[in-house]
């Protein structure tokens, strides 16, 4: 039996239908493309440019480590630096972690793909989108991918696959 839809919107109550989830491909590692990273990050995270940079070098990719975004942003309660981002800024690494633990999980377990930072621009919009669809491409693109032979790990929201 397969995972559908269905089974996806009854068990994650997540919406399955709606905008199109489509994330600006960012494997292609180029100086054009880091450029680019380095200011979505800075604009969308409120982060300086250099701090951007400083991760994306660090990372090694056009990704930034979860560790990062736990330690940037994961405050103890009450207090609030005078240099703390927005508050939109601060649901946006929220989001990015979220995704990046669940529904996208990927196989290194501690870096976040920036293209999902794109998804996150206009906060407004992310419940519009078929967050349910994405996630089960995402699975079945990883479960065919983990089919071959030299593949020892799988991504994905594993969690649909219990039953």
């Amino acid at each position: 039996m397969s995972i559908s839809l269905e089974d996806v919107s009854c068990l994650l109550k997540i919406p399955v239908t709606g905008k199109v989830v489509e994330v600006e491909n960012f494997a292609r590692y180029t100086e054009e493309s880091r450029s680019d990273a380095i200011k979505m990050i800075s604009n969308l995270l409120g982060v300086s440019a250099e701090e951007a940079e400083e991760e994306v070098n660090i990372s090694k990719g056009l990704t930034v480590r979860k560790h990062w975004l736990k330690s940037r942003w994961c405050l103890e309660a009450g207090s609030r630096p005078t240099n703390y981002p927005p508050v939109e800024c601060t649901a946006r690494a929220y989001l990015l972690y979220l995704l990046s633990c669940t529904l996208f999980a990927d196989k290194s377990g501690s870096r976040v793909s920036i293209a999902l930072l794109k998804l996150l621009e206009d906060l407004d919009d992310v419940g519009n989108y078929a967050w349910g669809a994405a996630a089960l491409a995402y699975l079945y693109r990883h479960l065919g991918s983990a089919t071959r032979v030299l593949v020892s790990q799988i991504a994905g929201y594993l969690t649909l696959l219990e039953g």
